[in-house]
């Protein structure tokens, strides 16, 4: 028998691994290739390639090897395919990250193999609920974590990171049937309430009703531990999060304000009817000011006025306008008196007739006195009847004047209108002796409430609007202080007692905190509290069983576990990062990154084929593959570049304060190398002034004297003064000899450039010249120079364009030939000079002139009128030219 076992045990290790595929399984920096059924990650290939990779969760670069998974990531046609929970896109791009979307994926086999489901994480409260889970393994996102629980609800434990084989787990009560209880993010700094959910974005998503940064408040309208709404068709009702809900007024659709009216009725199409005795005021408000016949009394209501009196004043009543047949009294004046009947003869009428003109006739039987025949000709109706509209009509038992919303007013005799406020009134139980102070409202206009005959816009304490017809205000019962909904509804006791939960009881129950007389329930995260606020809770429910600085909250940290004896948090065991109890046997994952879990333990991992563990996953690369080895397996098919790096370079892009910095350190150097050489030119030029002062003999700082100056300076610490230096009259003979010598030089040059213009250095022409002109003014001008101040001849620009300058001439004075070398030449050798030329151009004037002489002069006389350089030659534009000189 034993010996059938285990001829039968390799046949079923052959059958498992045929069950799988052959697959290449990477992560960055190390592929295997074997048989193997993971999916988990996501599936790369490539068109030619050699075979496809499963890539497990990281991120991958174009540096990452092995060779074969660097191919396959840089292909042009590189594609993706993702497994159940992974998001990728078809064609790669780099650098390429594969993770697992926020929630858990379920896989039904164990090291994440077989059929595989994922659930995300929460968006809101509803959705995150009880859910079961059946799978081998499971894998968690990153800041993720979720409670499970296995048969019984008691093994509920927290699962902060991946596990490969759910049966590894310490608690073997669950077996491989979970229940997922609850999954959140672990993204919010501050920790959500029961009323809502942390998503993956570091927010609290808060159910509907629930308000706060930590959704631990109900909104406005809201109440109830589930932040309920308030009923419908209620205004304002008892809410927040230990709120009842209770009406406590009602909501009003017909308002008076929603048509622009003050005591007035709003119809459907928006127009206002206004109450007895209101209209409309000038600023275009309906029904906010009396009408004519009325007038406004101290209490606020529109009053009629007298009997007889068509106007009246406001506040006092006192008649403006007395009707036809009347006169205003002299002794009230808010009183008109009727004028007094009598016959043609003056016999006076008494009352209950009136005037037919020479007898008195009886009034109507309407009528108590009148001025006709008539009952519209009543001046006061009998008794039982009063005036309205010009005629008298009857009252009902309550006052009211029949075919009317007014009321009988016994001292004027008249209909009178109802308080403000009220669309129909009474006066209980009327007789002739009733006033209107003793009217009571029996309507209100929408918005009002009904209280003790009065409209007003709340009940007063001690009573509550009745649901019967949302009017009345209706008394509580005599242990409320003030009530809600029903008389027996307490919101507050007397007698020192707390209402709870509308009740009157003398010390509040469990779940309860008294506040402000009542019993407020606590927070529905807590289980008992000092308080309502979320964090003032005393203990904690099971569902939430942390109890943290006054907050109930679902889980400890993740290095810790809920410790039910002492009802806290304890730390887990080194070896663990996370567990379910004390010791070293109850670790869920482990802290160290070359151990595994087996049977809530950590041990060494022991991965083969020179792999390691996986970081999240709990598992080495080689548990994930399975090499067959045997004369019964298959051999695997050979893959060139598993093993085998790639080697890359890379460049890598400058930043721009990298570029900032080295272009603002370009250009010091350049601007360094500008210096140096400002310095090196200024160097040399130093260096040829002190050869030239040195060929001259001008340097003279290596004299004794100066030298003994600096000393001194030096000596008694003076800074150089130019003022301090010793004149070197040496010095200054130098250069009044090279003076001498440039102006002998310069009168030299000249000599030569005026020789030729003088007699006797060429030899005379034997013609005449033909532009004999002379200037009959330059003798003058000449005679009228002056000395070294004067001006010897006109400017430059003058000589050059032949106009005179527009400006005044230069200040600098010429100097006259003679007054240049006075030691050279004597004023007796000039004077010689001078007067040989003006005989010689005497001489030439009275000669006659030839032929051609008198020719030129023709024309000259025809330009004499011609301004003075207007006959030079003049620049003229023969060309495309653009030279303004040539204009």
């Amino acid at each position: 028998m034993l010996s059938s076992l285990l001829t039968l045990i390799p046949l079923l290790c052959t059958s498992s691994i045929a069950a799988q595929s052959v697959s290449v399984v990477c992560v960055a920096g190390q592929c295997l290739e074997g048989y193997t059924n993971i999916t988990l990650g996501a599936t790369l290939s490539a068109s030619g390639s050699q075979t496809s990779l499963q890539l497990l969760p990281g991120e991958y670069t174009s540096t990452t090897n092995p060779e074969l998974l660097h191919e396959l990531l840089t292909s042009s046609s590189a594609a993706l395919s993702a497994s159940a929970g992974f998001s990728v896109n078809k064609t790669v791009s780099l650098p390429l990250d594969i993770a697992l979307q926020p929630g858990a994926a379920v896989y039904s086999g164990a090291n994440y193999s077989g059929q595989a489901s994922f659930n995300a994480l929460p968006t809101n409260v509803s959705t995150n609920s009880t859910k079961q889970l059946s799978g081998s393994s499971l894998a968690l996102a990153s800041d993720v974590w979720m409670s499970v629980s296995g048969a019984s609800s008691s093994d509920r434990i927290v699962l902060w990171s991946s596990v490969p084989d759910i049966s590894q787990l310490p608690s073997s009560s669950l077996g491989s049937s979970l229940a997922l209880l609850d999954m959140q993010s672990t993204s919010c700094s501050s920790p959500c309430s029961s009323g809502g959910i942390c998503s993956s974005s570091g927010q609290c998503v808060c159910q509907s009703g629930f308000t706060g940064t930590s959704c631990e408040s109900c909104a406005s309208g809201h109440f109830g531990p589930s932040c309920e709404a308030c009923p419908t068709g209620c205004l304002d009702c008892d809410d927040g999060i230990s709120g009842t809900g209770t009406c406590l007024q009602f909501n009003v659709t017909d308002a008076p304000s929603t048509c622009n009216c003050i005591n007035g009725v709003c119809d459907e199409n928006g127009q206002c009817t206004c109450n007895a005795g209101w209209t409309t005021s000038s600023n275009g408000t309906a029904c906010a000011t009396c009408a004519t016949g009325y007038f406004l009394d101290s209490s606020g209501n529109c009053e009629i006025c007298a009997l007889g009196c068509e106007e009246c004043a406001s506040g006092t009543g006192d008649c403006i306008t007395c009707a036809s047949g009347f006169t205003q009294s002299s002794d009230d004046a808010t009183q008109c008196i009727a004028t007094q009947q009598t016959t043609s003869s003056g016999t006076q009428c008494p009352d209950g007739s009136f005037s037919s003109g020479s007898s008195c006739e009886q009034c109507s039987s309407l009528c108590q006195t009148c001025n006709g025949a008539t009952s519209n000709d009543c001046i006061i109706c009998a008794t039982g009847s009063y005036k309205l509209n010009g005629s008298c009509v009857s009252t009902s038992s309550s006052g009211v004047c029949e075919d009317s919303n007014m009321i009988a007013n016994n001292n004027k005799h008249e209909c009178d209108s109802c308080p403000a406020k009220c669309t129909t009134c009474e006066i209980p139980n009327f007789t002739t002796a009733s006033t209107t102070n003793q009217a009571q409202c029996t309507g209100c206009i929408a918005g009002y409430v009904l209280a003790n005959g009065s409209c007003v816009e709340s009940c007063p304490s001690g009573t509550f609007l009745s649901p019967k017809d949302n009017l009345t205000c209706t008394a509580c019962d005599s242990s409320c202080e003030t009530c809600a909904g029903s008389a027996d509804f307490c919101l507050s006791c007397t007698n020192n007692q707390l209402a709870s939960n509308g009740t009157c009881v003398s010390s509040c129950p469990s779940n309860t905190v008294s506040s402000s007389g009542s019993c407020q329930s606590c927070h529905p995260d807590c289980a008992t509290c000092s308080g309502t606020s979320f964090n003032q809770c005393s203990s904690c429910p099971s569902d939430r069983p942390v109890l943290d600085n006054g907050r109930c909250l679902p889980t400890c940290s993740q290095s810790q576990f809920f410790d039910t004896a002492s009802s806290s948090c304890q730390s887990c065991d080194s070896s663990c990062s996370s567990c379910s109890g004390s010791g070293s046997s109850n670790c869920l994952a482990c802290s160290s990154s070359s151990q595994i879990l087996r049977g809530g333990t950590c041990v060494s991992a022991g991965c083969s084929n020179s792999s390691s563990i996986i970081s999240g996953l709990g598992l080495c690369l080689s548990d994930l593959v399975t090499t067959a080895s045997g004369s019964t397996s298959s051999p695997l098919p050979t893959v060139t570049g598993i093993n085998s790096n790639t080697t890359t370079v890379t460049t890598k892009s400058l930043a721009w304060w990298q570029i900032l910095l080295m272009t603002l350190g370009c250009a010091f150097i350049f601007l360094v190398i500008v210096v140096l050489w400002r310095r090196r030119m200024r160097r040399k030029r130093a260096q040829a002034t002190m050869a030239f002062a040195a060929a001259k003999r001008l340097d003279n700082s290596r004299s004794w004297r100066l030298r003994l100056l600096r000393f001194g300076e030096r000596l008694f610490g003076h800074h150089p003064n130019r003022e301090w230096m010793v004149p070197d009259e040496e010095r200054n003979i130098k250069l009044e000899r090279m003076r001498a010598s440039e102006d002998e030089r310069h009168h030299r040059t000249m000599e030569k450039l005026g020789g030729y213009s003088r007699e006797g250095s060429r030899q005379p022409s034997p013609l005449p010249s033909l532009r004999d002109y002379r200037d009959n003014d330059l003798d003058a001008r000449r005679n009228q120079r002056g000395t070294l101040a004067s001006m010897s001849d006109e400017s430059l620009y003058t000589h050059i364009t032949g106009q005179p300058r527009l400006t005044a001439e230069p200040r600098q004075p010429a100097r006259n030939p003679r007054d240049l070398l006075p030691s050279r030449f004597s004023d007796t050798t000039l004077g010689s000079h001078e007067m040989r030329k003006l005989e010689k151009d005497r001489a030439e004037r009275e000669r006659a002139p030839t032929p051609a002489q008198e020719y030129a002069r023709s024309w000259m006389d025809q330009e004499e009128d011609m301004s003075r350089g207007s006959y030079w030659l003049k620049p003229s534009n023969t060309g495309n030219s653009k030279n303004p000189f040539r204009r």
